[in-house]
């Protein structure tokens, strides 16, 4: 892949075979990221894939302990009418369900979450082709297929996010911006890697291969993780 002028600059003197701890990787992001905007950080996980499981049904959700984007986050509630009041309270931005499942199938709307109550899962299983290849299909492993559509709308208002796994067995995350703190960039870190062993059933030497670090805009580092006691 051909590089720009500024990803080789920042990169010439880079040893990029080298590991670094969580803290000295943070701060080489920080050093090298070269976005005229504040930039997002992003962990990415090469995971062991269990044989008996397909990369995509690899799928979860995580609230970090920092607020990693002002980005108002658009969210679509499929529910029948006793729980639309509760959704429109909670902040979601489209709620109902047959006149939502046309505005989706004519392309009127965009959103970035999905939530779904168990009872109207089977109607909305015809926007397959719509939601599915966005990774935005309602699912009950990340908190979108709920009951209790008050408390989901309002986690993911607040910042929580899903997450899954490619095709290659990688995990992307946004981890914060790089305005952020250190010693929070670090924390919700660790609350990611327990999100991926929590999907996976296994600690994180068993589950995953190699976590790199990296900016919007610049090179990634490879992590040496250690979890915190």
């Amino acid at each position: 892949m051909k590089r720009g002028k500024k990803y080789i600059k920042v990169t010439k003197n880079l040893d990029r075979n080298k590991s670094y701890s969580l803290s000295e990787a943070i701060k080489e992001v920080k050093k090298t990221s070269y976005s005229k905007f504040v930039g997002s950080l992003e962990v990415h996980f090469d995971i062991n894939i269990p044989k008996d499981k397909d990369p995509k049904s690899i799928k979860g959700a995580v609230s970090l302990p920092h607020s990693t984007d002002v980005k108002s986050v658009k969210i679509a509630v499929f529910a029948t009418p006793d729980k639309e009041k509760d959704a429109k309270e909670a902040g979601a931005d489209y709620v109902g369900l047959e006149k939502l499942i046309e505005d989706i199938k004519e392309n009127k709307i965009q959103f970035d979450v999905a939530i779904a109550t168990p009872s109207v899962m089977a109607k909305i299983a015809v926007l397959g082709k719509e939601l599915g290849p966005k990774g935005l299909m309602p699912n009950p492993k990340n908190g979108t297929v709920t009951d209790d559509i008050k408390s989901a709308v309002s986690e993911y208002k607040k910042g929580k996010q899903t997450f899954a796994c490619d095709t290659s067995g990688v995990i992307h995350m946004k981890a914060g911006k790089l305005d952020m703190d250190d010693d929070k960039l670090i924390e919700n870190i660790h609350t990611a890697v327990s999100a991926v062993e929590d999907v996976l059933g296994k600690v994180y030497n068993q589950a995953i291969n190699r976590m790199h670090v990296v900016s919007t805009m610049g090179p990634s580092f490879k992590v040496t993780y250690v979890k915190p006691e």
